[in-house]
């Protein structure tokens, strides 16, 4: 169903949605869960953006992690353009900062995480580390467990243990520097 969608046919596209929209649905509604009831950005419309960016005759997938995966980046690429659009400051503009560690695999409330700030630290990480940027957004953004991350990306779950250890301490520390 995914190659056909990602090859552009229409009944596919219209067949993967109901598919994949409860996985989907289910990250944004934690990503949202602290906001506000009457907030703009609603978990529906947080899944229907990122699904228009995941479908077109542009855009293939390999498989189901690797559709996860771009749904991950679609996903971070939605909320830090809600958050800088909303004039978030960075470093959290006096929000209690919380760390990847207590964040568990799938972000925390919009409100308590500098998203902007993330999403900053983890452009550098991916500058000098590619892969481990992939296994934060992964783990962090499409709440994949080590052993699907490892499938999406081909390589080992220890391989993805030791990357996500070392890219949370790396982001950390990014994140709590002094400015």
């Amino acid at each position: 169903m995914l190659a056909r969608a990602s090859g552009g046919d229409a009944a596919a596209t219209d067949e993967l949605f109901p598919v994949v929209y409860d996985e989907l649905r289910g990250l944004a509604e934690q990503f949202l869960s602290g906001e506000r009831r009457n907030h703009t950005l609603q978990p529906t419309a947080l899944v229907n953006e990122a699904y228009m960016r995941l479908v077109g005759p542009d855009v293939t997938w390999e498989n189901r992690a690797h559709f996860f995966g771009a749904a991950a980046r679609a996903i971070r690429r939605i909320l830090t353009d809600y958050a800088r659009g909303r004039g978030a400051v960075k470093r959290g503009g006096g929000a209690r900062p919380i760390s990847l560690e207590d964040a568990g695999p799938v972000a925390a409330p919009v409100e308590a995480m500098d998203l902007v700030g993330l999403d900053t630290a983890l452009a550098s990480l991916e500058a000098q580390d590619p892969q481990k940027a992939r296994v934060v957004e992964l783990r962090f953004f499409a709440g994949l467990t080590a052993e699907q991350t490892a499938t999406a990306l081909g390589i080992s779950a220890s391989t993805v243990a030791r990357d996500w250890a070392f890219a949370k301490a790396w982001l950390h520390r990014e994140l709590t520097r002094e400015t």
